[in-house]
């Protein structure tokens, strides 16, 4: 591990580190420290050489062991799909939150649009069992690894392949759609590490600089006949054109609120499809 300390900082280093024995070795760093002699297999020493070779190259540690967790869930991630953030945890706590008490009934209909590893829409079936739950994903390969995911925490959850840019309506009514649709201006990959330019899948992260949310928009067209009165749409947004996503909801008469996470950023929007009555 000490070939990482020139490209990381040690307390990463550490961090990956226990990534790697409890994935390779099945051990925390207390087990592993009790057993200084432990010695390794060919293979265990291979994987770890394999893995220290492509930390180098910056490659994600969630990438290399093949799994993260998000929501107190594991979950299979790969190239096809982003790795989940803490944020979007927050967006799935906030639309559970809503739920519960707004003591919506349980049997809901939810759309989940550009699913990736399936984390949000699979974290929400996990959470509410009697849950009608939908995705759509352009990337039959993003749908092939949310499926293994769904499998892999014993849920249900129908996958759908689009291009939701090319739909020109959704297949029934939801009580609840939510999306963390691409929102990455080409601008801001100045700001974004190496591992991530480098290795996460360029078409669920970025937008062109002239039209940056173009897919808020058609999402959001696509909600006002496909939500139930008063259901809520849920996006994942870009902390620096939050006013400016939040207009594209209050146009067609969607109640909205937008909240900030841990950070402090504006990083998740809600709209209201008001009664017609």
């Amino acid at each position: 591990m000490n070939l990482l300390k020139d490209e990381y900082p040690v307390q990463e280093v550490n961090s990956f580190f226990n990534f790697l024995i409890e994935s390779y070795l099945g051990m925390n760093r207390l087990d592993f420290a009790l057993k200084p002699g432990k010695e390794l297999s060919l293979e265990e020493k291979e994987k770890f050489e394999s893995a220290i070779h492509r930390l180098i190259l910056h490659e994600p540690i969630q990438y290399i062991i093949g799994e993260t967790e998000f929501f107190g869930l594991k979950f299979k991630v790969n190239k096809n799909v982003l790795i989940p953030r803490p944020e979007t945890e927050e967006l799935v706590q906030w639309i559970l939150d809503d739920i519960r008490e707004s003591k919506t009934p349980s049997n809901l209909k939810i759309l989940d649009i550009g699913t990736g590893s399936g984390c949000i829409a699979i974290s929400l079936a996990k959470n509410l069992p009697n849950a009608e739950i939908f995705t759509l994903d352009i990337s039959e390969n993003a749908l092939k690894t949310a499926r293994e995911n769904a499998g892999l925490n014993k849920v249900n959850v129908n996958f759908m392949q689009a291009d939701i840019l090319n739909l020109e309506a959704l297949s029934g009514k939801f009580d609840v759609i939510v999306s963390n649709p691409p929102y990455v201006r080409e601008m801001e990959k100045a700001e974004m590490h190496r591992n991530v330019l480098e290795n996460e899948p360029d078409l669920a992260l970025y937008v062109k600089d002239t039209d940056p949310l173009i897919f808020y928009r058609k999402i959001t067209k696509l909600a006002q006949a496909g939500l139930q009165e008063n259901g809520n749409l849920y996006f994942e947004i870009n902390q620096y054109l939050a006013n400016e996503t939040e207009e594209i909801l209050k146009n067609p008469g969607f109640k909205t609120g937008l909240k900030k996470d841990i950070f402090g950023n504006y990083r998740m929007l809600r709209g209201r499809k008001k009664s017609n009555n």
